[in-house]
Parts: C-alpha cells; structure tokens; sequence
C-alpha cells in the first residue's frame, strides 16, 4: 500500500471524538525525487543477432523451442507461435539449469558472499546475481539472455523528474518514490556489506542506478507467484507479454519434475486461448491489479475502469478519547489502528468501511455503543446507520477529504480525457493521464457517493428506532406506542 500524508479535518465539535486521519493526498515534491536513471530507450529491441543468439543457446540448453519462438514484435521481445495452438498447449519448457533463483545465487561464486543466497531477501540476492553476471560480459553462462534484457521500462522507476510532474497528486507518485527509496536503502546496505568487500566478485562500479535496473527488471518479469522465496527469472518464459483480452483466471505455467524419476524441475508455460501460427502468446499478468500497480509493475495500463481504484486510509486518532475502547473494538473484528480499504471504479465501497468509519466517529451520546456492556455486539450495530450526527460526521470528513485530495492534481478529468484524444502520445505521457484521470473518476465517486447519503439521512433508520422496534414499542407507520398501566 502507498504510505501517504494524512489530511487533517476539523470537522466536528469540540466534545465529539476527533474525525479520522485519511491519507488521500501527498503533495508534490519534486526535490525529494531520487537522481534519474540512465536516458535509455525503455523500449529498445534486441538486434537480430542478439536474438540468434539466444535461440541458439535456448536451443543447447535444452529449453523447448519448438512451438513458439523468441520474436520482436510491438512491445519489444514476445513468444510467438510456431505452428496453430489450442488453449492449454504448452509452449515452452524451460529446465532449472537455466533460472536465476537462490538456488543459482547458492551455486555461483557470489553464493559465499550472499550467505548461501539465504542471507538476503531472495530478491537483492538474484539482482546482484543479475548484476554480477552482466559484468562478465560473454563469460557469464546467461550471457545470451541478459544481451536481450531492456536498460529500461516504462515502469514509473525509471522516469525522469520532469515526467513524474505528470502524476502529481497521485498515489502512484507517493508509492514510486517510496519504492525507489526503499531500493536506495537497499543498495547501500549491500554496498557496504557485500559489494564493497568483495571486489574480486564484483571489480567494476556498480551504482545505485544499476541496482534500480536490476530491481526493476525482477519486478517486471518475475511471474507473480514465484515472487517473495520463490523468486526466479525463467528464460525465455519471461517474455511473453500481456492481454487485456486474456481475461482467465487460472495460471498459465505450472513448475513440474522431469527426466529420470522426474528429478529435474521444469518451468512449463501454457497459452491460455487459441493461437493461430505466427501470432502473439499472450498471457494474463494478474487480473486484481490496479492501473498503478501496472504501470508501477510493468509500465503499462489498461483502459479496462475496473482497473482505476484508489486506496483510502482510515486511522483511529491517538488524540481521541475512545482510542483505546476504538481500537480494541476494531482488533475484534479482524481491523486494527489503520485501516486500508481500495475502492474500485463503478463498484461498491467496501464491506466494512462504512463500519469502520462510524467506528471512528462516534463519539457524544453515541459513546455508550462502546461500554463493555454492547463490546461483542457493537460492530453489529455499527454496520447500520448509528445517529444523525454519527452518520453526517463520516459523509462530511469523507467529502472533505476527496476535496482535499482532488485539489492535488494539476488537471481535471475533463482536461486529461481531451489530452487523451490527442495523436501520438508519448507512452509514458499516456500512462500518466490514464492513471491520474482514473484515480480523480474514483475519487469523484467517492464524493458522489456520500453526497448522495447526506441527502438521504432524514430518511434512514438509526440505533434507536432500531432498538424500539426491538421492543415492540413501534408501530407500523413508524409511530411510538404507548400503553396504559
């Protein structure tokens, strides 16, 4: 999740509970951004002879070849189809000998120096594997398929400062530049405890913008469920792309034994639909992604709205005087001190935001719902409307906050969905448009969506017609019933 600025709303009366802190904006600062990657084309091909030489080294590896090949095509490098293939066909098989894991980190020269490959996150020990190996130029034995890696993508990580002005106010800019932080820190931990005291393994400089490289190379086209302790790069597999139209839900690879006793582990690769000869494999990346986590991820979006989300953060103010009865009610019911919740673009808020947001609210003569008396029964209660002045309290912090954040962008959605038309947009320009336009079309939602509660609060049920109902002291026009004694 993004680690964002909270915004502050002094909503409510002194004597009700603080409003929620809602971490919806991050402001700009465009100082802060870390020193720009080398100017390299992100989508520059590999030469023709690169790509020989890679078939040909594939082919003695003993990686299958035989029902799609390596190919440039429109995104750079893809499988393509060697001959018609139906769903569910394997089209290539690549052995272990060939990927670059812990296991490869544990048996190469660098494995003293990464502790066995265990002594590091799986993910910088295969970078310095990564990096390592491309400083051995035509020695190294992956030499052929790191000729054909890219220096670039259009991941956010590797844009300028001048192109990061483009998703100002976006929570992609706050989770970029945490990302490249993160990396940063990461290198100059390995620097100083590996690099630097090993230079027979690693003789060349190696800089920080080499280790963003490698980390943005893992990030791209590690297949999502061999990321964490299971990371691996896979060859060749590695460079099938990407369809929208591929809209599966099952995986297209499964890692199985071959060769005597089935000893030997294969990474097997499936097409997912029907292929016709000579055209594009394409597989799903992962279909829960964000347009930010893609762009973030792989530099790419897609037009699809249910990939336009934003992520809202709900926290319960230490300032408030309910904080410990609010937090240890929120810990019951599987939530804690910060809550995070992704609202999706033309889909429902989630389940238990409201919830957690009348949670944080509630205060004044609303306090007694948190007495140890109603402790198991008051989440209940809390997922119906609680009180007027509850209920107006979350419609008025949320509206204020998506007005906050809103003002963070520097184009409306009407601006951004003119730019869009235009001819022959810069790729990186297009992303940054799609992404900012769809979190403010989330956001906009957001609003419409609590102004819309405002106007019906004299309409709703609270807490206490709820409970004289309960008591049969309602009747059917909604009316108080009184007995005589």
């Amino acid at each position: 999740m993004a680690t964002l600025q909270p915004q502050h709303h002094h909503l409510l009366p002194r004597h009700r509970p603080p409003p929620p802190r809602l971490r919806l904006c991050l402001p700009t600062r465009p100082g802060r951004l870390l020193p720009r990657a080398r100017a390299v084309s992100a989508a520059a091909a590999a030469s023709t002879a690169a790509l020989e030489d890679f078939r040909q080294w594939l082919s003695s590896q003993g990686a299958s070849e035989v029902k799609a090949f390596p190919a440039s095509v429109p995104e750079g490098l893809g499988l393509v189809a060697a001959r018609d293939l139906p769903r569910g066909e394997v089209v290539a098989e690549v052995p272990k000998k060939l990927w670059m894991d812990a296991d490869a980190v544990a048996a190469s020269d660098i494995g003293r120096a990464c502790g066995g490959g265990g002594g590091l996150r799986p993910w910088v020990s295969v970078a310095l594997l990564l990096l390592r190996e491309v400083s051995r130029g035509a020695d190294s034995p992956w030499a052929p398929y790191l000729a054909i890696l890219p220096r670039q993508t259009d991941s956010t990580i590797f844009w300028s400062e001048e192109e990061l002005l483009e998703i100002q106010g976006t929570q992609l800019l706050s989770t970029t530049v945490g990302v490249k932080e993160y990396v940063q820190s990461e290198f100059e931990s390995v620097e100083a405890q590996i690099i630097n005291v090993n230079k027979d393994l690693f003789p060349g400089t190696i800089t920080s913008d080499d280790f963003l490289w490698a980390f943005g190379v893992l990030r791209s086209r590690v297949f999502p469920e061999l990321r964490g302790d299971k990371l691996a790069l896979i060859p060749f597999a590695d460079l099938v792309n990407h369809s929208p139209a591929i809209t599966s839900e099952g995986s297209s690879w499964e890692i199985k034994g071959k060769g005597l006793f089935g000893r030997e582990a294969m990474f097997s690769l499936r097409t997912p639909v029907d292929v016709k000869s000579g055209e594009q494999i394409y597989v799903q990346y992962d279909l829960d992604k964000s347009n930010a986590e893609l762009a973030l991820d792989y530099g790419f979006i897609e037009s699809n709205p249910s990939r336009d989300s934003y992520t809202v953060t709900l926290e319960i103010s230490e300032s408030d005087p309910f904080y410990g009865d609010k937090l240890d009610i929120a810990e019951l019911n599987g939530l804690g001190e910060t809550a995070y919740f992704d609202i999706v673009l033309d889909e429902p808020l989630p389940s238990q935001m409201l919830t957690y947001l009348r949670l944080l609210c509630i205060g004044g003569t609303d306090a007694f719902l948190m007495e140890a008396l109603f402790r198991n029964s008051v989440w209940g209660h809390l997922e119906l409307p609680v009180s007027p002045d509850n209920e107006e309290s979350i419609c008025q912090v949320m509206r204020d906050a998506c007005k906050s954040a809103l003002d963070c962008y520097h184009t409306t959605i009407q601006e951004d969905e003119e730019l869009l038309q235009t001819e022959n947009l810069p790729s990186r320009l297009k992303i940054a448009i799609g992404v900012r336009a769809g979190e403010k079309k989330v956001l906009q939602q957001i609003d419409d969506i609590f102004k819309q509660r405002e106007e019906e609060l004299d309409g709703l049920e609270y807490y206490q017609e709820r409970r004289l109902k309960d008591l049969g002291l309602v009747g059917d026009n909604g009316e108080i019933i009184f007995w005589e004694t």
